[in-house]
């Protein structure tokens, strides 16, 4: 990957299609990644008559002779990276002003994902890397780059982990534009689009099995007392950093404490639980916690019975 200099270089070669993007804020922001229009006739109303006949970018689409093996591409591996310096800035596309985000969070959404391939392959990200359509990548408006994301098709619970590392879409309702290489495993290349749900995966944590499996069987356990935490034992590997569920995360602790309030009251039967909730204060957010737990099991196991009894998902950290 080439280094980002100092100040702003020239814009990708993806920008000669001569939509105008201002950045807001700094000028030394590298340009997120501008899509061409959408062709309307390529729509899921007005499919276009060859395929894929689904919705992608006008003049994109998948190579003459795709790669064989894409179903033995790997998910992204998350791990611990720093905040890319310039990629974070705000910025505007068609006279809507955007802001990442400059800290890493809990982040769940639905909403439509689309795909991108050919005509971007080889050109540069927002985060000065080099798309390759057969990774397991994907743009975002306001998610932190680089970051981890898991996308799961929900009409057939298919999931995949991502590596944010562009920004995008512009367009209509559009939650997150993934690389060819991941709508293909979620199975909507031919649609172009699908319904999806997204999710933050913080650092420290690990890219769990899909949904449907482990929460599924989670719900059904009864949840014990969260795992005491010990001391580490002289001579040995220090034990992983205890894991906790986030509920939320506010600018305000009035704001933590009535969540918390709210919580105690729903989860009230369910012993000990109840007693784990607390106000955690970092990177200036009161975020309500419950735990810790020694481990990923038994913080999923928890997780899964808060939401079968509860309603509430809870998202896994650690501190």
């Amino acid at each position: 990957m080439s280094a980002l200099p100092e100040k702003q270089g020239p814009l990708p070669a993806r920008f000669a299609i001569g939509i105008a993007l201002a950045i807001s804020g700094c000028v030394t922001a590298p340009p997120p990644r501008t899509p061409p229009a959408i062709d309307p006739q390529a729509t899921h109303e007005s499919p276009a008559p060859q395929p894929p006949k689904g919705v992608y970018y006008k003049d994109d689409g998948p190579d003459a002779k795709p790669r064989s093996n894409l179903d033995s591409i790997p998910d992204a591996q998350p791990k611990a990276e720093a905040l890319h310096r310039y990629a974070n800035r705000p910025y505007a596309v068609f006279g809507k002003n955007y802001v990442p985000a400059k800290s890493r969070a809990p982040y769940r959404a639905r909403g439509v994902a689309s795909w991108y391939g050919k005509k971007f392959h080889g050109e540069r990200t927002s985060s000065g890397e080099i798309y390759d359509m057969y990774a397991m990548t994907a743009a975002h408006p306001t998610l932190p780059i680089p970051g981890y994301v898991r996308v799961t098709r929900l009409s057939n619970n298919k999931s995949v982990v991502v590596r944010v590392n562009d920004r995008g879409p512009f367009h209509g309702n559009r939650l997150i534009d993934l690389s060819y290489a991941a709508a293909y495993k979620l199975g909507f290349l031919d649609e172009g689009s699908a319904q999806v749900e997204v999710e933050a995966i913080l650092p420290g944590e690990r890219a769990i099995a899909k949904p449907g499996s482990t929460e599924a069987v989670a719900a059904s356990i009864d949840v014990g007392a969260p795992a005491a935490v010990g001391n580490p034992v002289a001579g040995k590997a220090e034990p992983p950093a205890p894991i906790y569920l986030q509920f939320g995360a506010f600018a305000t602790r009035a704001k933590a404490d009535e969540l918390l309030a709210k919580l105690r009251i729903k989860l009230g039967g369910m012993g000990a639980l109840g007693d784990a909730l607390q106000i955690f204060l970092k990177d200036g957010l009161y975020r309500v916690h419950a735990g810790p737990y020694s481990s990923r099991d038994s913080a999923l196991v928890a997780a899964g019975k808060i939401k079968s009894r509860a309603a509430i998902t809870p998202v896994l950290t650690v501190r």
